[in-house]
């Protein structure tokens, strides 16, 4: 049982790394409001920019998240052998991806935060899907329940330190819609040119 379960985690685990990257990709073609636009079934989604801690190269990863007076939670599911969570521990100066804009920030685990439990609970409801498909049902799990299933999340406090812009963020591939629409239009107008010949 302890097999499966493992090599269930594994196979997630890796089916959510090719999930990530398609999501990552929607973020970049602008289309974050279509991602963000049921939270309750797809999840509150923000892109998290970290340092890898072995290559030092820009790293992007989807997460759920939540936002709780103001404050933005996140966590590491997989616990703390996530690549990312390891990343933000050796460099915590990230970059956050909002649907309303995005933010350099400072990553801090607050995993023995007093309040874990509620704060934990907001960010799985915030998850949409993704905490039931683990067998967590946030809205139905009494303390005890959510305390022994999350034994070893992560939980990650994103402070907010200043507002970014520039190129390459959210958006970095929009360019591409309007040049698909202009070669979409020429192969019609050519059609329709070439049946008028007929």
């Amino acid at each position: 049982m302890i097999n499966n379960q493992a090599r269930w985690e594994k196979n997630a685990r890796l089916g959510f790394k090719y999930f990530n990257k398609g999501m990552v990709l929607l973020w970049k073609l602008g289309l974050a409001d279509w991602i963000n636009v049921w939270p309750t079934l797809f999840g509150q989604i923000m892109v998290l920019s970290h340092t890898g801690r072995k290559s030092g190269y820009r790293r992007l990863t989807p997460v759920n998240y939540a936002i709780l007076d103001e404050e933005i939670y996140c966590c590491a599911g997989f616990g703390a052998v996530s690549d990312w969570y390891q990343n933000i521990l050796k460099n915590p100066q990230v970059e956050i991806w909002l649907t309303e804009g995005r933010w350099l920030g400072k990553a801090e685990d607050v995993s023995e935060h007093p309040d874990r439990r509620r704060i934990l609970r907001e960010v799985l409801i915030a998850s949409g899907f993704a905490a039931p498909l683990f067998g967590i049902h946030p809205k139905q799990l009494n303390d005890a329940e959510i305390d022994q299933l999350t034994r070893s999340y992560r939980l990650i406090h994103i402070v907010r330190i200043d507002e970014k812009t520039g190129r390459d963020g959210p958006g970095e591939l929009a360019w591409i819609w309007p040049l698909i629409t202009v070669i979409l239009l020429f192969r019609k107008g050519r059609r329709i040119k070439e049946t008028k010949k007929r």
